[in-house]
């Protein structure tokens, strides 16, 4: 629902708020952090989504849809890539089928706009896209994220999702995925994790990733190194940035 520093993505787009911690990808999840935050300023919409444990903000796993926020991209008339659901997952599992199916029709009729789905639950995006009532969108794209080899079994379950772009994205990238196979993506993002509790990532981590999207032809896209301090920490990978975005079909 409004502009964001993200460097893939243009704008942040939250029809569902909340969420549930999954695997390790999500221990120092940014947006619990920022959830808290804006309940603490007064913001209904993430109030209860989280609580205080370890000194930390952690979700609840309590789900708020908010029918309201749904014909905001209609009123943007500039085109822009819009990241779906930046503060949740749009398939967890407490979000009904019927709700998904509201936020296809505004981004059908939105085409001006490309969206960004990503979901820790590739398997659920993979089943409720398989109903004949959702049409592959050519404005969207779909992806999963894997933070290590333990998950990788997501990018399987990517490739079964009807779409016109499929992507994963690699941050927090917390483990070497060199095994990976990205037959089918179009698309990777790699970043480390940023935050006061950042866990490491490894060049060589980096470095294999770009190997295989080189091999399969997946467009590279390394979005920062992450720390305390990422700004600083910056996102240049051998002497350079890596920006690309996936070849958009006709």
């Amino acid at each position: 629902m409004a502009e964001t520093s993200i460097e893939w993505t243009d704008a942040t787009w939250n029809p569902v708020a909340g969420c549930t911690v999954l695997t390790a990808g999500c221990t120092n999840c940014y947006a619990m952090r920022v959830a808290a935050r804006l309940e603490a300023m007064g913001t209904a919409k993430y109030r209860g989504l989280t609580r205080k444990s370890g000194g930390r903000a952690v979700w609840t796993g309590k789900i708020r849809l908010d029918n309201a926020s749904l014909d905001i991209p209609k009123t943007w008339s500039k085109p822009r890539k819009v990241f779906v659901n930046s503060m949740s997952d749009l398939f967890h599992d407490d979000v009904a089928t019927e709700f998904i199916a509201r936020v296809w029709d505004v981004m059908k009729g939105t085409s001006r706009h490309t969206y960004q789905i990503l979901t820790k639950r590739p398997e659920r995006m993979a089943q409720v896209l398989a109903q004949p009532s959702f049409e592959i969108l050519p404005n969207v794209w779909l992806g999963t994220s894997v933070e290590d080899s333990r998950v990788l079994s997501r990018l399987d379950a990517i490739r079964r999702v009807p779409a016109a772009i499929r992507f994963v994205s690699l941050e927090p990238l917390i483990g070497s995925v060199a095994d990976c196979d990205l037959t089918g993506i179009h698309w990777a993002i790699v970043g480390g994790e940023s935050g006061p509790r950042a866990r490491e990532m490894k060049p060589e981590w980096v470095e294999e990733i770009e190997a295989i999207c080189r091999h399969s032809g997946t467009a590279f896209f390394f979005k920062q190194w992450g720390g305390k301090n990422k700004k600083a920490a910056g996102r240049i990978l051998n002497g350079k940035t890596y920006d690309e975005m996936p070849e958009l079909r006709p």
